[in-house]
C-alpha cells in the first residue's frame, strides 16, 4: 500500500537531480503528494568516479545519509559515472532509493559514449561536467542538460536520463514480492 504523502530526500542539491527525482515518483505514483527536499551529502567517492562500482557506491551513501537527514519516507542518490567498456569510455547514472526499512532498490540511466578528446581531459583530473562545459563552450552544465543534453542535442537530458534511472530504481517497491 502506497502513502497518500509521500517525503522523499534528494542527497543533492542539484536541480537537475531534484527535478528529476520529483518527475519519477509522480510518474510512479501520480495520486500521492509528494514532498521533494534536497538535502547537502557528500557521496564519499571521487568527484568523477571512473568505474561503476564506485558511481554504485556513490549514490548508495547518498541514498543512505539523505534518509537518516529527517523523516523521510524515502532517501534517493544519483551520481554520475564513468565506464570503460571495449577501450571506450560510457557516462552513467546510478540510482540507489532507500526506504525506511533499509530496502534499496537499484537502477541507471541509459548510458552514452564520451569522446575521446573529451576523455583525455578527464583522466587528467576534470569532472566530465567541467570538460562538457570547455568543449561546448557553456557554463554549470552538469546543472542544465549535462553531457546526454549537448551530445544529443537534446534529444535526452541528464534530467530525462536521471527519469528513467530512478524510475528502474523505484521497481523494487512497485514488486516487493519478487524481492
Amino acid at each position: 500500500m502506497t502513502p497518500k504523502t509521500i517525503n522523499v530526500a534528494v542527497g543533492s542539491t542539484n536541480p537537475v537531480k531534484i527535478k528529476a527525482v520529483t518527475s519519477a515518483f509522480s510518474r510512479v505514483w501520480p495520486e500521492v503528494k509528494l514532498a521533494v527536499t534536497g538535502v547537502t551529502i557528500p557521496s564519499g567517492v571521487a568527484a568523477q568516479p571512473l568505474s561503476d562500482v564506485v558511481a554504485l557506491r556513490g549514490a548508495k551513501i547518498r541514498a543512505n545519509k539523505a534518509i537518516n537527514s529527517g523523516l523521510y519516507t524515502y532517501g534517493v542518490g544519483i551520481e554520475g559515472g564513468l565506464q570503460s567498456i571495449n577501450q571506450r569510455w560510457f557516462a552513467c547514472g546510478w540510482v540507489a532509493v532507500v526506504n525506511r526499512q533499509g530496502q534499496v532498490g537499484l537502477g541507471s540511466s541509459a548510458r552514452i559514449i564520451v569522446p575521446p578528446k573529451m576523455m583525455t581531459s578527464i583522466l587528467k583530473g576534470q569532472e566530465l561536467g567541467t570538460v562538457v562545459d570547455h568543449f561546448f563552450e557553456t557554463h554549470n552544465a552538469k546543472q542544465t542538460d549535462g553531457h546526454f543534453g549537448f551530445m544529443t542535442n537534446q534529444a535526452i537530458t541528464r534530467t530525462s536520463g536521471y527519469i528513467d534511472g530512478v524510475i528502474m530504481a523505484l521497481a523494487r517497491f512497485l514488486h516487493p514480492d519478487l524481492f
